[in-house]
């Protein structure tokens, strides 16, 4: 996958860690003050490698994450997207791993794995039970140095075709994809390395040899162009053996240089637009260039950012949003990267609105920044640092990630101590330098991208950009790829076996220890006390949610939890929100199928605050006819946003074609352009009052805090919280008469075909629903399904692949779910009748076993954080789960046998009680899936209603 650098920053800016030496105390950090800290211990082996180890013993699992210093901007004109092409290769075979391994068996040791490239350089990480932490080391050592070797002509073909499939999927086959394309070809110079796209151009890709990967491998990945990361429940002194054993032997690689910094000046102003075959509503972008990660006017940028459009108060929100209504939402951001940086403007406007008035609001807004700079809201965003520093460290793969960062791009891990410091310092006169150094009066790269047919829209004055498209031809025979033969190869000599070490010490996963009490209006409260970071996180079930609205105005449910954020009847939206920030909290509102769901975190130390601020907000609503209007106006535009996503549109119909036209789950729960439209305050209140009740509510909280600390601060809720009788209508399900059948959407110039298959299987409450999961795991969980394995691995004909079931307390549907090339449609439609009508046949004793230890071994990492301790309860809660539900599940798979499986198998997943759904191009697909040998397909719209 590509990932932006400012993810992985993220990730790392909050995190506090001391460093293994002694500091001066003038040294001493703010963060420092908060008494946390995260050890580390740093060594260096002698081919280069540079090894950070954390020890961490409070879950059995360990985190090992591999960065390599090399992004695409390593990259020359001509072989672009290279960088993240070769993460993909170096996923596949190794000198001393089998084909296939590497995707395949750590999802069934219980483990997850993925890879991440961005401008700046790529990431390899696995989380893992701890017993299976040297065989991590065995096939990461082995990619590093024993991969190259073993790379075949059809293994980059077949590549080739998915990093392809990812393009049409994330870039070219949505709205807006190319948007990033047409800025930094625009912002940045041609031999400069961010003019082009981490995904690379097509032609690019489609040109790499097997010569070009080669010399990729060889001049950037070294050990010494490596920072190496352990972090987790290890022991120091066995994993440095361990490290030592494993990457000692790894020949040392080309020098690297480092690239110094390249920011970019602009000498005019450049307007360009794009009518987009995707989009639905026109979007403006303004880019001006700033600087590069570390300098010291990022952290006044980063600020600048959030004071523009982060909060109710912000301008942009002002003047755009509450004022003049021009959209749903506006945001601005400074992104630095480490040779240059960009600040965004960001503007995804109502169907039908001029982007000239859209400019002129930011015009405005920015003038009245200049006039009114809100000294209050840059302290609150200082407050928000501890509150992201504790949530930045709940995972070791978060810590993980934040240690490689600091060491590869800072030479130094603790480098975060300093970020927090550097925007802790930033004062009022540093935010409007820097608004006036890179903002005020610039150059900037502006972007128009509208809908098909609407340049009326565009900004005066803009030149068309122009961008390559593919063209994908049915049956074209370059893309028909498979697996080929194993490379042929003389193995290289080592001085340690690298066999495949042994498993360690199993790690038994335990239960959390829960407790419960109970309000005095009846409210049940679940909870798990957990110490290793001061955050509580927490969530009030109010059961209900889309179930209880009336058909015809669904998305009620939804709505009404948007405006409760906006204000309660003692303060403002501005007041509320201002009131949340200075807690360093986060509480929302969402509505699902079967509830509404009152969540957030916060600093242990201001559970209480938050708690008050939460019954404030639940028990008070302040019912703004203003901000009623602003938000059914930003639903019915993102209503007609969903329109332009072809996967969106396939779920949506799914689900329709499932539950029909007469139950509310066959409508979406955010409603409908239809259905919202006839939504009034009125309605919002009296749903409200009917149904927002203490009696149909639960409260779980996790983290660190005691149960009777909890207990108190939920005392006013219980005492003051109503209760009333809420009626829940009963919906019949419609008759499954759709088995067998095929459906297809038109989604002109679609460059891949979304695939649903699927059928109405079991509810969660049903005894035999976690059967059915386990049963699943083989064919489609994850990396290591046969659908991914097969799709993805063999065929390249998708990004990915997988089956799964939903989680309701009514019948839910079984579902199969892919997008492939669009020319692929046909041949992927039949794998997926073959595997699962095959699934039976295939699934033996061996599928047993690996069944059971992939599940029971991934326990740990499963519930790991806060918000996973949270869906715990939450499941005991609406379920009336036994507190040690999750050991008594995981003792019904150790005593599942072949034969059970094969019952569930016969039971629930016969593919000829399936039905498929397509949405992707009639002119070029729908002759094609009519030879599917399902009958003639069924046309519907993008409603999932008969075409007409």
């Amino acid at each position: 996958m590509r990932i932006n650098k400012s993810t992985i920053m993220l990730l790392a800016l909050f995190i506090v860690t001391t460093y293994s030496c002694i500091q001066k105390e003038e040294e001493k950090s703010a963060a420092e003050e908060t008494n946390f800290s995260l050890t580390y211990e740093k060594f260096t082996l002698d081919n280069g490698l540079e090894v950070v180890l954390h020890e961490d013993h409070s879950d059995p699992m360990v985190a090992v994450a591999t960065l390599m210093h090399v992004g695409s901007n390593r990259e020359k004109p001509g072989k672009t997207g290279f960088a993240h092409f070769f993460e993909h290769m170096a996923f596949n075979d190794s000198e001393n791993v089998p084909r296939g391994s590497n995707r395949k068996v750590i999802p069934e040791w219980g483990g997850s794995r993925n890879g991440g490239t961005w401008s700046d350089g790529t990431i390899y990480y696995e989380v893992v039970p701890k017993d299976a932490f040297e065989k991590i080391l065995w096939i990461d050592s082995d990619r590093l140095g024993y991969m190259i070797n073993t790379v075949t002509i059809e293994a980059l073909e077949r590549e080739k075709q998915v990093v392809k499939n990812e393009k049409r999927q994330n870039y070219d086959n949505v709205p807006y994809g190319f948007t990033s394309e047409v800025i930094r070809a625009n912002l940045y110079p041609k031999d400069h390395p961010y003019n082009w796209t981490v995904i690379g151009s097509l032609p690019d890709l489609q040109a790499a040899t097997l010569e070009d990967v080669k010399e990729f491998y060889n001049t950037y990945y070294g050990p010494n162009n490596a920072t190496l990361v352990i972090a987790g429940d290890i022991d120091i002194a066995e994993t440095k053996k361990a490290v030592e054993k494993w990457f000692g032997e790894i020949k040392r690689g080309n020098e690297i240089a480092d690239l110094k910094p390249m920011p970019v000046t602009l000498v005019e102003t450049k307007s360009l637009y794009f009518e987009d075959n995707f989009a639905k509503l026109p979007e403006l972008r303004m880019v001006f260039p700033t600087v590069e990660m570390f300098h010291k006017d990022q952290y006044a940028l980063d600020i600048l950012g959030k004071m523009l459009s982060g909060s109710k108060k912000s301008p942009l929100y002002k003047e755009i949003i509450a004022k003049k209504m021009l959209a749903p939402r506006v945001s601005s951001y400074n992104s630095s990267n480490e040779l240059a940086g960009e600040f965004t403007f960001q503007v995804r406007a109502n169907a039908g609105t001029d982007l000239n008035t859209v400019k002129m609001a930011i015009d405005e807004a920015l003038k009245n920044f200049e006039a009114n700079f809100d000294k209050a809201q840059l302290e609150r965003i200082k407050t928000k640092q501890e509150m992201q520093l504790y949530q930045g460290t709940e995972s070791v793969v978060d810590k993980a990630f934040a240690l490689a960062n600091g060491n590869v791009y800072a030479n130094d891990p603790a480098h975060v101590i300093k970020e927090v410091d550097f925007t802790n310092k930033v004062t009022k006169e540093d935010v409007i330098r820097v608004y006036t150094k890179y903002i005020k009066d610039k150059n900037y790269i502006m972007t128009s991208f509208v809908p098909k047919g609407q340049t009326d829209l565009v900004m005066n004055g803009a030149i068309k950009a122009e961008v390559y498209q593919e063209e994908i031809v049915q049956g074209k025979a370059n893309e028909e790829v498979g697996q080929g033969a194993e490379a042929q190869y003389e193995k290289t000599v080592t001085k340690h076996d690298r066999s495949e070490p042994t498993f360690g010490e199993l790690p038994l996963f335990k239960s959390p220890k829960i407790w419960k009490g109970k309000l005095a209006n009846g409210i049940h409260v679940y909870g798990i006390e957990n110490n290793e970071v001061p955050l509580v996180s927490f969530a009030i079930t109010i059961d209900g949610g889309h179930y209880l609205e009336p058909k015809n105005k669904a998305g009620l449910a939804n709505l009404l939890g948007d405006l409760l954020m906006e204000g309660t009847a003692f303060k403002t939206s501005s007041e509320l929100e201002e009131a949340i920030e200075m807690l360093g909290a986060n509480i929302r509102i969402i509505s699902r199928d079967e509830s509404m769901i009152v969540s957030g975190s916060c600093l242990a130390k201001n559970f209480d605050k938050t708690i008050k601020l939460v019954e404030e907000i639940v028990l008070h609503p302040r019912w703004d006819i203003v901000e009623y209007e602003r938000l059914k106006s930003s639903l019915l535009t993102n209503l007609k946003g969903r329109e332009a996503n072809p996967r969106t549109i396939a779920y949506q119909s799914f689900r329709k074609l499932i539950y029909g036209d007469d139950h509310i789950l066959g409508i979406p729960s955010i409603g409908t352009a239809e259905t919202v439209k006839d939504i009034s305050l009125d309605d919002l209140k009296q749903f409200y009052t009917k149904n927002i009740s203490a009696s149909v509510a639960n409260i779980h909280v996790a983290g660190a805090t005691l149960e009777s600390n909890v207990l108190a601060s939920l005392k006013s809720l219980g005492n003051n919280w109503k209760s009333n009788e809420v009626k829940v209508p009963f919906y019949e399900l419609p008759k499954q008469d759709k088995a067998g059948k095929l459906f297809f959407i038109d989604f002109p110039g679609a460059k891949q075909s979304v695939i649903y298959a699927g059928k109405l299987a079991l509810s969660e409450a049903d005894s035999m629903y976690n059967n059915l999961e386990y049963t699943n795991q083989i064919l489609g969980g994850g990396s290591s399904g046969r659908l991914f394995q097969t799709l993805r691995i063999e065929k390249g004909y998708t990004y990915g692949a997988y089956s799964y079931l939903q989680s309701l307390e009514e019948k839910a549907p079984f579902l199969v779910q892919t997008s492939v090339r669009a020319n692929a449609t046909l041949p992927s439609l039949k794998i997926i009748e073959g595997l699962v009508g095959d699934y039976a046949k295939d699934f033996n004793e061996n599928e047993v076993v690996v069944t059971k230890n992939k599940i029971l071994k991934s326990s740990a990492k499963d519930y790991e954080q806060l918000q996973d301790k949270i869906g715990i309860l939450m499941l005991i809660s609406k379920y009336k789960k036994p507190f040690d539900y999750l050991e008594k599940e995981q003792k019904e798979l150790v005593d599942m046998s072949l034969d059970d499986f094969q019952d569930i198998i016969k039971t629930h997943l016969q593919e000829p009680e399936m039905f498929y759904l397509i949405v992707g191009d009639k002119e070029t697909q729908l002759d094609e899936i009519n030879k599917f040998g399902k009958g003639e397909a069924i046309e519907l719209d993008i409603y999932g209603n008969l075409r007409k």
